[in-house]
């Protein structure tokens, strides 16, 4: 009979624990400035009445920070929990392995009984393979491709794969949201809402734009509709809470991945690809791809109605890979002594005083940086700058001549930080031109003209291609493939890193116009650190002249693939690979 009333006891305490996990839902935006919501009250242009809602109903902490200044290592850093230095992932481009081989907040939360959910922009690796990372359901769409998606927007089941909807995108992550509440409000959950906005290209239609009448630069009204889309999708998804009773069961986090780019002019180039995105960093000192407050202090809200007070304004710094401490210590788990983050709820709640943070720290390739206290150091190749971050948030003095020992006591605590990293210590040798102008510009109040700038501004990646010794832009219908010197001193190529396809298989590639030579393709397998000296050739179909097509013969998993073009010039419609049943693998179209 004991063992028979200890039975239920234990059964009914481990039912409790259930219904008191609370849900968690992360919003995250993409390049989108520290000021870009109306809560911060400093521009008078933007329409967000939800997401200012969500911070009267909690916390908007002004100084929240993210790991990285740029997409991919910001997002490793907040899925992990941990500096993504630490496992490899310091920069775009840089091998997904160590990432893979991490546990995420949604495998620690499945653990414990949460369902999970991705919708978005994941550009962790392929779609298919998200689920892997800890999703029980995945919606990935985040632009007008078709979305990878384990079940259909109006929340019925279907098999894993392309779903061909062609709503807008921001709008899609909305609904799957909500489409994944009614599916499994049930239990708690966990969210991950990964809008691409307002990142490039610039795509809002008409019933956002129209919201936005008046003389403005075109780049920043498509940026205002971008966050007013998002904006609704707060408040859809919060409504759908009230609707199930789950609004003071969950808590909800809405952060940026980093800091608007601007490209030093803020150009209001026509069309919606790269440059300016519209968003806007000010008063913070630089923008995305820099280490200033401008790159990487970002909109941070937290709200947990009933739990954490709201209407709050919370200055002590916290960080995007709090949430993944936050979201461990809510699901009952063990706290893990490699994740980085604090859990922020005591903090915010009141229940704890003082900094969750005794110091934040970041490196991001020739850069570094700490904050500790009211006090930040930064280095960028061979410049080094001191500021009071509290009395200056903008970064304007150097205070290193006036406080040399603070400057010395920082220098030496970032240099420690960053020998726990992979590879230890700072990174020396100057920063690629492209940083040094901005260096320049933002921090040492120097003149960079609009041609320096456009000629070493180009997008870092378009659907997971990158360019190098040339240069990529997104047309309205291609890819395009410029030598802008036409010097031709090295061989032009674009390359994918960010796929996982086990050979042999066809590469094809369909150009708008035929170039009247062939093409080659190399590539570098699972395990290989270099490129082989094996490559394919590329001819041209004898039906088809803009369509070139070779066999990758290799039999082992190609992970880096790169396309070389003699020319140094071309438009690119698709690149599609497939096996020897002609069953496509991978599929990029540019149109």
């Amino acid at each position: 009979m004991k063992s028979l009333v200890l039975f239920f006891l234990t059964l009914a305490a481990t039912a409790a624990m259930a219904i008191e996990k609370p849900n968690i839902i992360l919003f995250f935006t993409d390049d989108h400035g520290w000021p870009d919501i109306g809560a911060a009250g400093i521009y008078d242009d933007l329409k967000t009445p939800h997401i200012d809602q969500l911070v009267a109903d909690g916390v908007n902490c002004t100084n929240g920070y993210v790991t990285a200044p740029q997409c991919v290592p910001s997002r490793g850093g907040l899925l992990t929990g941990r500096d993504q230095s630490r496992f490899g992932l310091e920069t775009n481009g840089e091998t997904l392995e160590g990432f893979n081989a991490e546990l995420k907040i949604g495998q620690r939360l499945q653990q414990t009984g949460y369902k999970t959910l991705q919708t978005g922009k994941w550009h962790l690796g392929p779609g298919p393979e998200i689920a892997s990372h800890g999703f029980d359901e995945v919606y990935n769409k985040n632009s007008a491709q078709p979305a990878w998606a384990t079940f259909n927007l109006d929340g019925s089941d279907r098999d894993p794969g392309r779903d061909e909807s062609k709503i807008y995108h921001l709008d899609a992550c909305t609904q799957a949201a909500t489409a994944f509440i009614d599916r499994h409000g049930e239990n708690p959950f966990f969210l991950y809402i990964a809008y691409r906005a307002p990142h490039v290209p610039l795509d809002a239609p008409e019933k956002y734009l129209s919201r936005f009448p008046g003389k403005m630069p075109e780049r920043r009204r498509q940026a205002l509709a971008m966050i007013a889309a998002m904006d609704d999708g707060v408040g859809l998804v919060r409504e759908k809470l009230e609707e199930k009773g789950l609004t003071e069961k969950t808590l909800i986090f809405f952060i940026g991945d980093n800091g608007a780019p601007l490209k030093i002019h803020k150009i209001d180039a026509p069309g919606g690809g790269p440059g300016w995105d519209g968003s806007l960093n000010e008063p913070m000192n630089g923008e995305k791809g820099m280490l200033s407050e401008g790159g990487i202090r970002v909109p941070f809200v937290a709200a947990w109605p009933g739990t954490i007070p709201g209407g709050q304004v919370y200055d002590e710094p916290v960080i995007s890979m709090d949430v993944a401490a936050t979201a461990v210590a809510l699901a009952g788990l063990q706290h893990d002594e490699k994740l980085d983050g604090t859990n922020l709820v005591p903090y915010l709640s009141g229940e704890s005083e003082g900094s969750p943070h005794d110091a934040l720290f970041w490196r991001w390739s020739s850069q570094s940086a700490i904050r500790e206290g009211d006090w930040k150091f930064l280095r960028g190749g061979s410049r080094e700058y001191l500021f009071n971050i509290v009395k200056d948030p903008g970064e304007s003095e150097n205070l290193m001549n006036a406080h040399p020992e603070k400057t010395d006591a920082l220098r030496a605590r970032l240099l420690s930080w960053t020998n726990e990293l992979s590879p230890p210590g700072f990174i020396g040798g100057e920063m690629p031109e492209v940083w040094e102008n901005y260096f320049d510009h933002y921090l040492d109040g120097k003149t960079v003209s609009k041609k320096e700038v456009a000629k070493l501004s180009q997008p870092e990646a378009i659907q997971g291609w990158i360019a190098r010794n040339s240069v990529i832009k997104e047309g309205e219908k291609s890819l395009r493939l410029l030598d802008p010197d036409g010097e031709k001193k090295l061989s032009p190529f674009i390359a994918n890193n960010q796929m996982k396809v086990s050979g042999p298989f066809q590469v094809s590639v369909e150009l708008v116009e035929p170039l009247g030579e062939a093409l080659a393709v190399t590539w570098r397998e699972s395990g290989e650190k270099d490129f082989g000296k094996a490559r394919a050739v590329l001819n041209a179909d004898e039906d088809d002249p803009n369509r070139l097509s070779g066999l990758v013969s290799t039999t082992g998993e190609v992970i880096h693939l790169r396309v070389l073009f003699p020319n140094g010039n071309a438009e690119i419609k698709s690149i599609e690979l497939s096996d020897s049943n002609g069953k496509v693998l991978e599929q990029w179209k540019f149109q």
